[in-house]
């Protein structure tokens, strides 16, 4: 039964928006949601890298959704939300519009992604499911793991800016 239990929890769902579209991101990801903290902007980082704040003593890069899907800043960005997720034993924050609700997927699994073209690595898009009749575009936050890299956190194998 705890398994059964234990897979049922892995499967569940974080909910937030982007402007009109809903995303989810697994529960397992996520190490915690949090009001934005000041940021610090890094020179010659990629565009949809907000920057960088300090966590808890942790220096975590914040990556502005918006931004990465070629989307306007939001419109009160007092009232995003950050959620902070682990890729690769390192905290990532994803900044969102608004956080909704955990849920669990209605399917057993996610029906893959549609092909949208070009750009299928920028969105992370792992598949999409639907929550109370919504469509909802589930992200791999593995997919973010190059600009976790590129920022040079402690231990993470910065890159040289080339």
């Amino acid at each position: 039964m705890a398994t059964t239990k234990q897979h049922a929890e892995a499967e569940r769902l974080v909910g937030f928006r982007i402007g009109d579209v809903a995303y989810a991101v697994r529960i397992g990801a996520v190490k915690e949601i949090i009001n934005p903290i000041p940021l610090t902007e890094l020179p010659h980082a990629p565009v949809s890298v907000a920057g960088v704040a300090d966590h808890r003593g942790a220096v975590v890069p914040v990556i502005a959704l918006r931004a990465r899907f070629g989307l306007p800043a939001p419109p009160d960005p007092e009232r995003c939300k950050w959620i902070l997720v682990a890729i690769e034993q390192r905290t990532v924050g994803l900044m969102v519009d608004q956080v909704t609700e955990v849920f669990s997927p209605n399917e057993e699994e996610l029906r893959p992604a549609p092909d949208l073209g070009g750009g299928e690595d920028e969105r992370g898009i792992e598949g999409v499911t639907t929550h109370e009749g919504e469509m909802v575009f589930v992200l791999d936050v593995s997919r973010f793991r190059d600009l976790a890299l590129a920022l040079g956190q402690p231990g993470a194998g910065a890159r040289e800016p080339g």
